[in-house]
């Protein structure tokens, strides 16, 4: 691991690199006495917080994987990630670690002070109405009681793997993203991909608004903490806290999704004339599409510096869009990146000519290889002669600029967020009264998409949205519970009987003037 050259400020703390690093050594030292070594897995389960980046260089010392975990996830999805990466540590917020239970921890966790409990930091307590303490956990041992007893790691750097992200399937279950220590050739072509797309620079001053249990922002904060002059943490993203901190820093670099531009051009005018954006050099944002209207007002408050990627974390970052080409061509999502080749494909796997909408598949040099966590099946299915795709449909202009148009598969993306509606309909399933659904995402002014469910009630039975919702919560994160719920009956079907869910979509779509 190269030396930790940021500083990270996260509420009133201010944390030196140098701190930071030892820290990591520290925690490297405590996990190979634990058995964790090239290859095996660590999972994180905090909030945004120095920690848990100290968490993931420690993890990386080794040759591990660090394995960011969801925390709107329930119990039951959090012991899945568990068990399916095969974690031989946890580290974890105190106060998400009090609503595991014994049960998740002893299913998925191997014996012995592999659970590390975090104390959530005042910052993160404030933000989200916590309490000044958590009830302990038994079988886990406090952070700083642990670190006492770790002898500082002294070997030589093992080749580390990229964060092990998982995103979520067809199936409804999340799949980990896992990829191979990079080579030398690929750590430089991906490095030189990383600055031109994401802005990273050595002695960058960086925002982290958005949560690191994402792949784009945990790449952010991982990377620029190594190259970084400066990484202020935001526990959760408020638009004119942002603002204050971009002024007060001199942030210059941020990652962001169109959900938090949405929201900061929401603020009156005279709140955002009251602060000082005049550092910043470099946004980009990704993860969901972004409207064009939205962008154009960001580059007229903030100037040519909106930069927007399209890929995932399967594909990296396989388009590029600067903050001229989004002006002169409205709703593009820019050219393919340096390095990337992309094919636009029918469903008989024939390319489409330019013009004609195709399912993306991509592939960039130098960008290492991917395979599913225990699932190498659903990674051969996902690519086509080495191109992989995220299952989005788009056409490719004559002068090669790319436009999304629709997705093949059924994701919804809500503020940034990958929501698989099969999971959400295995639960509606198994509620009293329920004989059929279909969930699917409809237009949302703020988050891009919202979920909506269309639920059939059983013969003579009479079914209430409130009631379904509350009936969804102790099985599903809150973010994956409809926000709109509809009962009917005599639902549209195919010929084989499976609802047709595109006419219950499409109209919302068709009224918005757009079909993503």
């Amino acid at each position: 691991m190269s030396t930790i050259a940021a500083d990270f400020v996260s509420g009133d703390r201010r944390i030196a690199g140098a701190e930071v690093a030892e820290r990591a050594r520290r925690i490297a030292g405590g996990l190979q006495a634990l058995g964790v070594g090239p290859g095996d897995c660590v999972a994180i389960l905090m909030r945004n917080d120095p920690a848990f980046l100290e968490a993931t260089y420690g993890t990386m010392l080794l040759g591990a994987y660090a394995v960011p975990v969801n925390w709107h996830f329930k119990p039951e999805e959090i012991a899945y990630v568990l068990r399916d990466c095969g974690a031989k540590a946890v580290f974890a917020h105190d106060d998400l670690l009090a609503t595991l239970g014994d049960a998740v921890l002893g299913d998925a966790v191997p014996p012995g002070p592999a659970v590390v409990a975090v104390p959530s930091p005042p910052e993160v307590r404030a933000a989200y109405g916590l309490p000044d303490t958590a009830p302990a956990v038994p079988g886990a041992v406090a952070i700083e009681d642990w670190l006492a007893g770790c002898t500082p790691y002294d070997g030589p750097p093992v080749p580390a793997p990229q964060s092990m992200i998982y995103t979520s399937g067809t199936t409804g279950y999340p799949k980990g993203v896992r990829r191979k220590a990079p080579t030398p050739y690929e750590a430089a072509a991906t490095g030189k991909l990383r600055a031109l797309v994401y802005g990273l620079r050595p002695g960058m001053r960086m925002i982290l608004p958005g949560p690191l249990y994402h792949s784009a922002p945990n790449s952010y904060g991982v990377n620029g903490g190594r190259i970084g002059e400066l990484v202020v943490m935001m526990p959760r993203f408020e638009p004119e806290a942002f603002l204050k901190l971009v002024e007060e820093h001199r942030i210059d670099t941020a990652f962001m999704v169109p959900t938090m531009l949405i929201r900061l051009l929401k603020l009156p005018e005279e709140v955002r004339r009251r602060y000082d954006v005049s550092s910043i050099r470099h946004v980009c944002h990704a993860a969901a599409p972004c409207p064009a209207d939205v962008k154009t007002a960001m580059i007229e408050w903030w100037g040519p510096v909106i930069n927007e990627f399209y890929g995932g974390t399967e594909t990296g970052p396989v388009t590029y869009c600067t903050s001229a080409e989004a002006i002169a061509r409205p709703g593009t999502v820019g050219r393919a990146s340096p390095g990337c080749e992309l094919r636009f494909l029918d469903d008989d796997d024939r390319e489409v000519p330019e013009g004609e909408p195709g399912e993306i598949y991509s592939r960039i040099d130098g960008y290492p290889d991917f395979t599913y966590q225990n699932d190498p099946d659903k990674r051969r299915s996902v690519e086509r002669d080495g191109f992989v795709t995220c299952g989005d449909i788009g056409w490719r202009a004559p002068d090669g600029y790319v436009y999304l148009c629709d997705r093949k598969r059924d994701m919804v993306i809500s503020g940034g967020v990958n929501i698989y509606p099969a999971e959400i309909e295995a639960v509606l399933h198994g509620l009293p009264g329920v004989h059929d659904c279909a969930v699917f995402g409809v237009p949302d002014p703020e988050f891009g998409e919202a979920l909506m469910a269309v639920v059939e009630p059983q013969p003579g039975i009479t079914l209430d949205p409130d009631d379904l919702r509350r009936a969804m919560l102790p099985h599903l994160a809150g973010y994956k519970v409809p926000k709109r719920i509809e009962i009917r009956t005599g639902l549209p079907r195919e010929d084989s009987g499976k609802i047709f869910k595109r006419r219950l979509r499409d109209p919302y779509w068709q009224e918005a003037g757009r079909r993503i």
